[in-house]
């Protein structure tokens, strides 16, 4: 993610210009950034992820958004576009170019990514209230994590690999790893980003 130069914008600057804008940006406190493009890979892991909560949520008051719709950290002054974001709050249906009440929020880890998804970005979407579950994917190997908020709104952290169910309490799904992993070589991976 790259900064983009100008004067600091307000929100609904931002809105406004992105909404002109070829490329997705994220806006945080002011600036805006470029969203860089995605790996193979990464587009794959998505979609089979995307794909796989789609159908079971299919009938359900919940929506699965991948990686075009911006969630709103309000408390931050904050816009994200998570890879994947799942809302079922009644609230967010009343704006359709953002969500401010997802239950759970998928990133796939790239190179250029991982310390940010890990660090800031993971530290500013635990200020979401509705936020239950924080998932990690790796590119690299079969691997995934998956953050949960406790009762008392400590967050543990629970790691799958290969071979294993991954459950998703927040959507009530459990996922094999193998799935998210589809049509994917783990041997010829392009993880640039």
């Amino acid at each position: 993610m790259i900064a983009v130069p100008q004067n600091h914008l307000s929100i609904e600057q931002y809105l406004q210009w992105e909404e002109k804008q070829e490329e997705k940006y994220e806006y945080v406190n002011g600036l805006i950034y470029v969203m860089a493009g995605a790996s193979e890979s990464h587009v794959l892991i998505t979609t089979n992820c995307a794909a796989i909560i789609l159908s079971h949520l299919r009938g359900s008051n919940c929506k699965v958004f991948p990686s075009d719709m911006k969630t709103l950290i309000e408390s931050k002054n904050i816009y994200y576009y998570p890879d994947i974001l799942v809302t079922c709050d009644e609230r967010d249906r009343l704006n359709k170019k953002y969500k401010s009440y997802p239950c759970l929020i998928i990133e796939v880890l790239s190179n250029s990514t991982e310390a940010k998804d890990r660090g800031v970005k993971f530290a500013n979407y635990q200020t979401i209230e509705s936020l239950q579950e924080y998932v990690l994917i790796n590119q690299q190997e079969p691997r995934v994590e998956v953050f949960r908020r406790t009762d008392r709104k400590f967050w543990l952290l629970q790691t799958y690999t290969k071979g294993e169910m991954i459950e998703l309490q927040s959507i009530k799904l459990k996922i094999s790893i193998d799935a998210i992993y589809e049509s994917i070589d783990l041997l010829e991976l392009d993880i640039e980003e």
